[in-house]
């Protein structure tokens, strides 16, 4: 094939009176770059960028609303010392007179100055204590499996959940006005595992007499303990006849929280100690 020809086969523009067609090579382009240098392209991103910061701080503004950091915090502000002495307390209370909460103008302090102020690391570290607690127990038994573990951690989680939410209604079914938060009475009802843990650990080396024994003596020291602590909040002094009627509604309030709590420390830790094994079938 002469030249001509040749170019001709290659550019069939060749020898029409234009210059040869050119297409432009786009193999050496990086990705996406024609998307870059579009200017409606970066319109676009810029206003996408503009819509995720305003969600992310319409976000932030509702979970602030019900549940703020620095309120969270205070109730994890707590040191060994304030551990120690609310453990000792939550364990017998009868030797403790001040009840009172102290105040910073009009807040209260932080846990780790005041051993009557609530906190959430106690309930916290109880209930998972409280969990692993059962796995062990389990194991011993020979039953343990993950499930049962997951069973018995959400099944407390709900009840807690739910006793929290019933406190809050009755509360606001008997228009009483109390300064106590929902973090508050999430805190005084996470104390009765620590209790928990003990009668569990009682049950499992010394049998029912042991289990028994000490849910007696849990159940009356923290039934003394929410009464002196929440009448501190919930139970004003009453004057008037119409204030008094209303300490009536908050007395019951106060019987119904301290002493609704043995039950659930029961109803979580008996079918726990109380499991027998099936006896097995006798093989012919």
């Amino acid at each position: 094939m002469d030249p001509p020809a040749e170019a001709y086969m290659r550019n069939p523009s060749f020898g029409q009176g234009g210059p040869p067609q050119l297409f432009e090579d786009t193999s050496n382009q990086m990705p996406g770059s024609q998307f870059v240098n579009d200017p409606m392209a970066n319109v676009a991103m810029q206003y996408g960028s503009h819509l995720a910061g305003k969600g992310r701080e319409i976000v932030d503004e509702k979970v602030n609303r019900f549940l703020s950091t620095s309120r969270l915090k205070y109730y994890f502000a707590v040191d060994t010392k304030y551990v120690l002495r609310k453990l000792s307390l939550l364990i017998f209370p009868f030797h403790h007179t001040n009840w009172s909460v102290t105040y910073n103008k009009s807040e209260p302090v932080v846990p780790r100055y005041s051993v009557n102020a609530p906190d959430l690391y106690i309930p916290t570290m109880a209930f998972v204590t409280y969990v692993l607690l059962i796995g062990l127990i389990m194991g011993v038994q020979q039953r343990f499996s993950p499930d049962q573990l997951g069973i018995a951690a959400s099944s407390a989680l709900v009840w807690l959940c739910l006793e929290v939410g019933a406190i809050t209604i009755s509360i606001y079914l008997l228009n009483i006005t109390a300064d106590l938060r929902t973090l508050d009475l999430l805190a005084f009802c996470g104390y009765k595992y620590v209790g928990m843990i003990s009668i569990l650990i009682a049950g499992l080396l010394i049998g029912n007499q042991g289990y028994y024994g000490l849910l007696i003596w849990k159940s009356i020291t923290l039934a003394y303990f929410l009464s002196r602590t929440l009448s501190r909040i919930i139970l004003p002094a009453t004057s008037t006849d119409g204030v008094a009627r209303v300490g009536k509604r908050r007395n019951l309030l106060l019987i119904i929280v301290a002493f609704v709590q043995p039950l659930f420390m029961w109803w979580l830790t008996s079918n726990i100690i109380s499991y027998q094994p099936r006896p097995k079938a006798d093989v012919l």
